[in-house]
This record gives structure tokens, sequence and C-alpha cells, in this order.
């Protein structure tokens, strides 16, 4: 990727490639205002060989209610409301650029709140997480703590939609073809997250991921707080946990403002995407 000139959007569209745990992202500044990213720039960015590759696509906006406003799109160019790891990515550049060490983001999930958590970690109050099924939504009325699915998974929101299965052993699992048996289930109308959980011991849990408009991820942020809140909510762990994913570890810890999730960041490379 080449670097950024002083002509900027008439010659291409500078972007910032971040990742939280492997769980990867093209990050757009578009607070000075400029190009509008479309689902179709979106998909043409994420192709992995013919383009940047990313799971999920973020837009930097300026707010007169919050630090910054964020919107995100799947790899797929589809719309999502939340993205854990990709806030807590900016979360840290914005604090970085501002010196300070709270945040207040807004997204279509609502006004979150982001802080430095010491020793190069950044922690997101991702909301509370929504558990009614007409607020994940389902297609009919059901018990989200056990949906009519084989492998009695549960429902849980967090600003998108998430089905979790506690399975024996997560690293059996064939991901690739369970995924998106289950992203397209008739229950989900919106498609739904899938993630497949072993709970190791009431502070551990192991887990895997099918991100829903991308597929299989090394790491993401909205589907360990789901977890986590499901795993509570079954009473097979506490409030608190730690979740080894893929790409590596991090913290959720369900409280009574909302679901603290924190890790650590990474911002890998600056470019110019001239497609």
């Amino acid at each position: 990727m080449t670097q950024g000139s002083e002509t900027g959007q008439s010659t291409g569209l500078p972007f910032m490639k971040m990742h939280g745990l492997g769980n990867d992202f093209v990050v757009i500044d578009n607070r000075p205002g400029g190009r509008t990213v479309t689902p179709e720039i979106a998909v043409a960015m994420a192709d992995r060989n013919r383009g940047i590759g990313f799971d999920q696509l973020a837009v930097i906006e300026t707010s007169d209610k919050a630090d910054a406003r964020l919107t995100f799109l799947n790899a797929d160019g589809s719309p999502s409301a939340a993205c854990g790891n990709a806030t807590r990515c900016i979360a840290r550049h914005l604090m970085d650029e501002g010196r300070t060490d709270t945040l207040r983001l807004l997204t279509d999930n609502g006004l979150l709140h982001a802080l430095d958590a010491g020793e190069g970690l950044t922690s997101v109050n991702m909301g509370h997480p929504k558990t009614f099924w007409d607020e994940i939504p389902l297609a009919e009325e059901l018990d989200t703590l056990h949906l009519p699915i084989d492998g009695d998974p549960v429902a849980t929101s967090m600003g998108n939609p998430h089905c979790t299965f506690f399975v024996p052993d997560a690293d059996a699992v064939d991901l690739a073809a369970f995924g998106p048996r289950h992203e397209y289930h008739l229950l989900f109308p919106q498609r739904t997250n899938v993630q497949v959980a072993t709970v190791i011991d009431p502070g551990r849990i192991r887990m895997r991921v099918w991100e829903r408009g991308t597929g299989i991820t090394l790491a993401s942020g909205s589907s360990s707080c789901a977890t986590a809140v499901a795993a509570a909510r079954r009473g097979l762990t506490g409030r608190e946990v730690r979740i080894t994913l893929d790409g590596g570890e991090i913290a959720v810890r369900w409280a009574d403002d909302g679901v603290w999730m924190t890790g650590p960041t990474a911002h890998v490379f600056d470019g110019v995407w001239r497609g």
C-alpha cells in the first residue's frame, strides 16, 4: 500500500489497518468529511487477494453527542451495529491522539464508554445485553436461554444477534460447516453470529467464532460479550471471565452498567486505497 499524499482524497482513500487479537479491520477516518464508503467499496477492500482484507470495516465521523461516531460494515458489505474489537482499536487510536484515557463513542448500538486499562490494554463498555426474543430479534417468541435448535444454544444481542452453543470441545467442531448453517437459521431473520464455547472452569471459556457476513474470525468482541452473558445466564460461570479465542485472550465483565471487555489492540499500518 502506498503512503498518503498532500492531495489526500483526490488520489485515493486513506485508511488504517488495525486488529484486536487477530480480528482485523480497515478503519477510515472521515472526520474531515469526504468520500462515502459504500457496501461495494467495502466488499472490494475486504478481498484478501485483490484488496486489503479485513473482518470488518469501520468509519470514524464527527459527533456533537460524543467524541466520535463509529459505523461498521461486514466483509460482505452488510451493516453491523456493533463491533467490539474495532471499537477498542479505534478507542486506543483516539485516546493516543487526544492524550486522554477516557472516551465516549456513538454507535448504532448507543453511546459506548472506553477507557485506558493500563499495560497497553483498552476497555470498552459494550452496553447492556438484550435477551428478549424481539430485541435480538428472533422470528417468533421463544425462551432465548434454550432455543429449539439441536445443541440447545442461547440467543443474545449485543447490538447484533448471537447464537451461542456450549459444547464439550470447541476445537473439534467443523466451524466452516457449522457456522453458515446456523447463521442463516430461520429463527434469525437478520442472520446471526455463531459461537461454539467450552467452559473450562467458572472463570474461563474457550470459544471459536463464525461472524455474520464475514465467516471464521480469530476473535470477536461482541461474540465474547454475548458468550460471557450466555454462560452467566446458564449458571456455567460467574459474571467475570477470561475467554481464549483463536487469536488470543480477552477479559469480559458483565457489570451493573453493561458488559465491559478488555484486551490488547494493534495499529498495523496506514495506506491509501486506490480502487
